[in-house]
Protein backbone atom coordinates (compact mmCIF):
# COMPACT_ATOMS: atom_id res chain seq x y z
CA UNK A 1 0.00 0.00 0.00
CA UNK A 2 2.84 2.41 0.73
CA UNK A 3 4.08 2.16 -2.86
CA UNK A 4 0.60 2.64 -4.31
CA UNK A 5 -0.01 5.66 -2.09
CA UNK A 6 3.27 7.21 -3.23
CA UNK A 7 2.33 6.65 -6.89
CA UNK A 8 -1.09 8.25 -6.36
CA UNK A 9 0.45 11.23 -4.52
CA UNK A 10 3.09 11.67 -7.21
CA UNK A 11 0.40 11.62 -9.91
CA UNK A 12 -1.67 14.21 -8.05
CA UNK A 13 1.34 16.48 -7.59
CA UNK A 14 2.32 16.22 -11.26
CA UNK A 15 -1.23 17.10 -12.29
CA UNK A 16 -1.44 20.02 -9.86
CA UNK A 17 1.90 21.59 -10.82
CA UNK A 18 0.68 23.26 -14.05
CA UNK A 19 -2.36 24.71 -12.25
CA UNK A 20 -0.19 26.13 -9.48
CA UNK A 21 2.31 27.54 -11.98
CA UNK A 22 -0.50 29.12 -14.00
CA UNK A 23 -2.05 30.68 -10.89
CA UNK A 24 1.28 32.31 -9.99
CA UNK A 25 1.61 33.82 -13.47
CA UNK A 26 -1.79 35.46 -13.76
CA UNK A 27 -2.36 37.52 -16.88
CA UNK A 28 -4.74 40.45 -17.10
CA UNK A 29 -7.33 40.47 -19.86
CA UNK A 30 -6.79 42.99 -22.64
CA UNK A 31 -9.75 45.07 -21.42
CA UNK A 32 -8.46 45.11 -17.84
CA UNK A 33 -4.95 46.03 -19.00
CA UNK A 34 -6.36 48.87 -21.12
CA UNK A 35 -8.37 50.18 -18.15
CA UNK A 36 -5.31 50.07 -15.89
CA UNK A 37 -3.15 51.75 -18.55
CA UNK A 38 -5.60 54.67 -18.64
CA UNK A 39 -5.62 54.91 -14.86
CA UNK A 40 -1.85 54.74 -14.39
CA UNK A 41 -1.33 57.38 -17.08
CA UNK A 42 -3.47 59.82 -15.05
CA UNK A 43 -1.86 58.73 -11.78
CA UNK A 44 1.62 59.32 -13.20
CA UNK A 45 0.59 62.73 -14.52
CA UNK A 46 -0.57 63.67 -11.00
CA UNK A 47 2.77 62.51 -9.60
CA UNK A 48 4.69 64.45 -12.24
CA UNK A 49 2.74 67.57 -11.21
CA UNK A 50 3.38 66.66 -7.55
CA UNK A 51 -0.38 67.05 -6.99
CA UNK A 52 -1.26 65.27 -3.74
CA UNK A 53 -4.97 66.15 -4.08
CA UNK A 54 -5.15 64.50 -7.51
CA UNK A 55 -3.35 61.41 -6.15
CA UNK A 56 -5.78 61.33 -3.21
CA UNK A 57 -8.68 61.46 -5.68
CA UNK A 58 -7.31 58.24 -7.21
CA UNK A 59 -6.93 56.57 -3.80
CA UNK A 60 -9.44 54.49 -1.84
CA UNK A 61 -10.22 56.47 1.30
CA UNK A 62 -10.08 55.96 4.18
CA UNK A 63 -6.62 54.85 3.13
CA UNK A 64 -5.83 51.29 4.21
CA UNK A 65 -9.01 51.41 6.32
CA UNK A 66 -7.44 53.99 8.64
CA UNK A 67 -10.12 56.49 9.69
CA UNK A 68 -7.39 59.01 10.47
CA UNK A 69 -6.71 59.15 6.70
CA UNK A 70 -10.21 59.64 5.35
CA UNK A 71 -9.85 62.71 3.11
CA UNK A 72 -7.42 64.36 0.69
CA UNK A 73 -5.95 66.72 3.31
CA UNK A 74 -5.20 63.87 5.73
CA UNK A 75 -3.83 61.72 2.91
CA UNK A 76 -1.55 64.57 1.82
CA UNK A 77 -0.27 65.23 5.32
CA UNK A 78 0.12 61.64 6.54
CA UNK A 79 0.87 59.58 3.43
CA UNK A 80 1.81 61.66 0.41
CA UNK A 81 4.60 63.63 2.05
CA UNK A 82 6.42 60.53 3.32
CA UNK A 83 5.60 57.86 0.74
CA UNK A 84 5.62 59.94 -2.44
CA UNK A 85 9.12 61.35 -2.24
CA UNK A 86 10.72 62.63 -5.45
CA UNK A 87 12.55 59.29 -5.73
CA UNK A 88 9.34 57.24 -5.33
CA UNK A 89 7.37 59.49 -7.70
CA UNK A 90 10.07 58.98 -10.35
CA UNK A 91 10.07 55.24 -9.71
CA UNK A 92 6.29 54.94 -10.14
CA UNK A 93 6.46 57.03 -13.31
CA UNK A 94 8.99 54.71 -14.95
CA UNK A 95 8.35 51.43 -13.10
CA UNK A 96 6.63 48.47 -14.66
CA UNK A 97 3.39 47.49 -13.00
CA UNK A 98 3.02 43.77 -12.27
CA UNK A 99 -0.44 42.20 -12.40
CA UNK A 100 -1.78 39.59 -10.00
CA UNK A 101 -5.12 38.38 -8.72
CA UNK A 102 -5.44 37.78 -4.98
CA UNK A 103 -7.35 35.08 -3.08
CA UNK A 104 -10.46 37.27 -2.97
CA UNK A 105 -10.34 37.50 -6.81
CA UNK A 106 -9.33 41.18 -6.75
CA UNK A 107 -7.35 42.39 -9.75
CA UNK A 108 -4.21 44.17 -8.52
CA UNK A 109 -1.20 45.84 -10.04
CA UNK A 110 1.98 46.37 -8.05
CA UNK A 111 4.79 48.85 -8.58
CA UNK A 112 7.95 48.04 -6.61
CA UNK A 113 10.02 51.06 -5.54
CA UNK A 114 12.94 50.27 -3.27
CA UNK A 115 11.52 49.33 0.11
CA UNK A 116 7.89 50.06 -0.83
CA UNK A 117 5.21 48.37 -2.91
CA UNK A 118 2.41 50.54 -4.29
CA UNK A 119 -0.79 48.52 -4.82
CA UNK A 120 -3.51 49.50 -7.28
CA UNK A 121 -6.75 47.51 -7.13
CA UNK A 122 -9.75 47.30 -9.44
CA UNK A 123 -12.77 48.54 -7.48
CA UNK A 124 -16.37 49.26 -8.51
CA UNK A 125 -15.20 52.88 -8.99
CA UNK A 126 -12.31 51.76 -11.25
CA UNK A 127 -8.67 51.37 -10.32
CA UNK A 128 -7.51 53.04 -7.11
CA UNK A 129 -4.36 53.13 -5.01
CA UNK A 130 -5.33 50.84 -2.14
CA UNK A 131 -2.17 50.06 -0.23
CA UNK A 132 1.46 50.89 0.30
CA UNK A 133 3.39 48.05 1.85
CA UNK A 134 6.90 46.97 2.69
CA UNK A 135 8.86 45.31 -0.09
CA UNK A 136 10.36 42.50 1.94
Amino acid sequence: MGFLLRVVLATVLVNLAPAVAQAKNAVASAALQKEFDGFIEKFRAALKANDSAAVAAMTRLPFMNDNAIRDAAQFGAKIYRTSFTAKNRACIQRGKAVYDRDQEKNDNYFVFCGELIFVFTKTPAGFLLTDIGAND
